[in-house]
């Protein structure tokens, strides 16, 4: 008997992620995931340069004003709860001191430019289409930081107008590297604090526009995150205790399956060995003074040399 559908992936075939490849992660947390797994193994990536951002009108505007190096100043902060916030880049990037945040977001839009120039691979994950407008400029923000909530207008994009935003990506980020492929993705984290049926229109707006985007654009592509999670794994035992966020066993099992469909043949055996690797230096010994344990410590000195004379851009 079946006891899980099984969502048809085909593998790509051109442009495979090896790790000479350069990878970008923008979006929800959901990218982090993703993001985390591939540092783990040591990819040559960056991910998140304004912290998570959950819908996609916040991804253009990163791009935009990074590509067209858009510098921000102090009118564009705001004052809240003793720190200073850019209503552009998710809270994390916050300070007590101003200049500090400034420097912070334009070294992340610096970056991110030069990210954008080189990446061979940009993995976009969108998480909502619900933004929040703040009524004193009029601007979309990506976070709102926790100012009062009377201060802004609550809108759901529509698919029309999240098409036309990930056109305009799409073409930002040709207009300075033809070559980059863009892999959307829809984050299954469920964002309930919308409402239950809400989410649902949120994921189907993004969903929609993906699409819409994918079939217009040859260096554009779709992995199926969300549906691997809703319709493959269906069960709240993939899910942390917050029922909302994928738990691991989810998140390795869509890693798996995006390895099966990006990545080249040559990376698989790379990966096993920096693989063991990670474990080793995980690994805490009872006796760190034993034979057992230095001859341990030797040899994975060993493959740590032996591989990085292959790949000299991974540090351990």
């Amino acid at each position: 008997m079946i006891f899980q559908t099984q969502i048809p992936i085909k593998r790509e075939e051109n442009n495979l992620i090896s790790y000479y490849s350069k990878t970008l992660l923008i979006g929800s947390c959901f990218s982090e995931n993703i993001g985390n797994k591939l540092a783990f193994y040591k990819f040559q990536t960056h991910q998140n340069p304004f912290g998570i951002l959950f819908h996609p009108k916040a991804i253009e505007n990163l791009i935009s004003r990074a590509i067209k190096s858009e510098y921000y100043i102090e009118k564009d902060l705001v004052f809240n709860n003793e720190r200073w916030h850019c209503l552009d880049a998710h809270s994390s990037l916050s300070a007590a001191d101003k200049n500090t945040l400034l420097l912070n977001l334009n070294s992340a839009l610096e970056n991110t430019k030069t990210y954008l120039e080189n990446a061979s691979h940009i993995i976009m994950t969108l998480g909502t289409s619900w933004v929040y407008r703040y009524l004193e400029n009029d601007c979309i923000v990506a976070n709102c930081h926790k100012i009062p909530q009377k201060k802004f207008s609550k809108n759901l994009l529509s698919i029309d107008e999240i098409t036309s935003t990930l056109k305009n990506i799409t073409a930002l980020i040709s207009s300075i590297n033809k070559k980059a492929n863009i892999i959307f993705t829809v984050s299954p984290v469920r964002h309930l604090k919308d409402g239950f049926i809400e989410n649902n229109r949120s994921k189907a707006h993004l969903i929609s526009a993906v699409h819409a985007t994918v079939n217009s654009d040859i260096n554009s592509h779709y992995f199926p995150s969300f549906e691997i999670v809703v319709d493959e794994l269906r069960d709240y035992r993939f899910y942390n205790e917050d029922m909302i966020h994928p738990n691991n066993m989810a998140i390795n099992h869509i890693w798996n399956k995006f390895t099966a469909t990006w990545f080249s043949e040559d990376t698989k055996p790379v990966l096993k060995n920096i693989e063991t690797i990670q474990r080793g230096i995980a690994h805490r010994p009872f006796n760190e003074a034993s034979e057992k344990h230095q001859k341990f410590l030797k040899n994975l000195e060993l493959k740590k040399a032996q591989l990085t004379k292959k790949l000299p851009f991974i540090k351990f």
